[in-house]
């Protein structure tokens, strides 16, 4: 049987957590080159490399990085064990890891997030972002609890997943004032023409957008595609272009970002899901995520 020398992995943990050999060396009062040895005995122990060189900096690989996590949890086990022998409360959290498709507008993610931050016990969330095949692909090593996506998990993919469908929501189109009383027309003839920004066509929301404007005859004037959804919102609010959003956010965004709606179609829906490894929902947190989006999702409609 192999035995891990938690003293290497220690020093690991430090590197990563004080960022680098130096800055450890100086916490555990020992010399930058017996942590270097240590370090080089860890890795030659994995067969992995942990770290890449990145000029003076060391980055973790994807292999680094796995192990930190599982470094975090030993040594704030470690801590939390010394506390209860001496009588000490721990608080210990529950922790939920979501990953969020990189599709996913961020004020969508954090908005699907914030339930599990409400529940009664306390909750670490421990966030993931990359395409949803990558994120699914890690549902099946356990790295992950949860994906949230606007589309379900690729039937073609190698991978056990099951969609857990939260609801939909209708797509408004707003903009500054400015902008929209430069309109002419009723919605949705008023888009033909107009400054549109849009997300870029590897989205479901775009995709389905293109097929509706097809289906009108609606040829608006694409100004910008952005990935970066907040990036997208960032020029709506500089009165760029119109841009569309899910209708439950559109109060929001009109009271934060001073935007007017212009109009709203039912023919496009946004989707959210959440995709799991297991058919029935456990983790109290995930659990939380997908009850409320769906009862406010619902509400909305």
């Amino acid at each position: 049987m192999e035995w891990l020398n938690y003293h290497h992995l220690y020093y690991f943990w430090n590197v990563v957590k004080t960022g680098g050999v130096n800055q450890a060396a100086s916490q555990l009062r020992v010399s930058p080159s017996a942590i270097s040895a240590q370090l080089k005995e860890l890795q030659a122990n994995f067969g992995e490399a942990l770290f890449v060189r990145n000029g003076r900096k060391l980055d973790l690989t994807e292999m680094g990085r796995t192990v930190f996590d599982y470094a975090e949890d030993i040594f704030t086990l470690g801590r939390e064990l010394m506390d209860t022998v001496r009588n000490r409360p721990t608080g210990r959290p529950i922790r939920v890891d979501i990953g969020v498709a990189d599709v996913l507008p961020k004020m969508i993610a954090r908005w699907l997030i914030q339930p599990a931050l409400q529940l009664n016990e306390p909750i670490r969330i421990v966030c993931r972002e990359a395409s949803s095949d990558d994120l699914i692909a890690r549902l099946a090593t356990l790295e992950l609890d949860v994906v949230l996506s606007d589309s379900p998990a690729d039937p073609n993919l190698k991978v056990r997943a099951y969609n857990h469908s939260l609801g939909d929501s209708t797509i408004s189109f707003v903009g500054t004032e400015k902008l929209v009383m430069q309109l002419r027309g009723r919605f949705p003839e008023c888009l033909h023409g107009a400054p549109i920004l849009l997300p870029t066509d590897n989205t479901a929301i775009r995709r389905n957008l293109d097929y509706w404007f097809d289906s009108t005859g609606i040829v608006p004037n694409v100004i910008g595609e952005f990935e970066d959804h907040a990036l997208l919102r960032a020029f709506g609010q500089h009165g760029t272009g119109l841009f569309p959003v899910p209708s439950v956010f559109e109060n929001q965004l009109k009271k934060q970002d001073r935007l007017r709606r212009v109009g709203a179609t039912s023919e496009v829906r946004t989707h959210f899901y959440a995709i799991s490894s297991e058919r029935k929902l456990k983790h109290p947190a995930v659990v939380a995520i997908c009850e409320s989006a769906r009862r406010q999702l619902l509400d909305t409609q």
